[in-house]
């Protein structure tokens, strides 16, 4: 059947992609804070996709165009669908970058005190000692230290001092660790 006869709706294949690939919130009301370094990278993803990689998909979208039928071109659909996805993300960071608040940590006075940017370390009851920098939502990576200031554990830790114990949430259950060390530093 030929598509002019097809009501399609792109905004219902854009609303199934989103539910998928849900990114993180943030709480109503709050500042998105982040780090220069997560900054620097939000800044070159959009850079990237708005300045390279976008116009070469509407290059391609109207050269398959201008092939003739479009139900079977498969360079025109795929391309639509990609711009699509594209456009996505392009909206999601530039909101991302709008609300968002840089906090230098290395700039910040030195305090034994817990604050977005402190890399803290902390010991559990068997004197395990383990250490995370409190970062922005779209910085987290647990696998290099670096943990959302959102997170349970963040909000644990936050406002509370060297010499502290704190008590945190974890998927396993309560527990009480330590706060060892607090410090301001760059995060790369």
């Amino acid at each position: 059947m030929n598509k002019a006869f097809v009501k399609e709706s792109d905004a219902a294949d854009a609303d199934a992609e989103e539910d998928i690939v849900a990114a993180p919130t943030l709480p109503v009301g709050s500042k998105n804070y982040m780090t220069p370094a997560g900054y620097a990278q939000l800044d070159a993803e959009f850079n990237q996709l708005w300045k390279v990689e976008r116009p070469k998909l509407v290059e391609t979208i109207s050269w398959a165009a201008s092939n003739g039928d479009r139900s079977e071109n498969g360079d025109y659909i795929y391309g639509k669908k990609r711009l699509r996805e594209v456009d996505r993300r392009i909206r999601f960071l530039s909101k991302r970058l709008e609300h968002a608040e840089v906090v230098d940590p290395a700039r910040r006075e030195a305090t034994d005190q817990v604050f977005f940017g402190a890399t803290v370390t902390i010991a559990d009851a068997s004197g395990k000692e383990s250490t995370y920098a409190i970062v922005g939502i779209d910085e987290a990576d647990a696998g290099r230290g670096r943990i959302a200031w959102i997170s349970p554990m963040a909000r644990a830790l936050l406002k509370a001092r060297e010499g502290d114990s704190v008590s945190v949430q974890t998927p396993d259950g309560r527990r009480e660790v330590e706060i060892v060390e607090v410090r301001y530093q760059a995060i790369d």
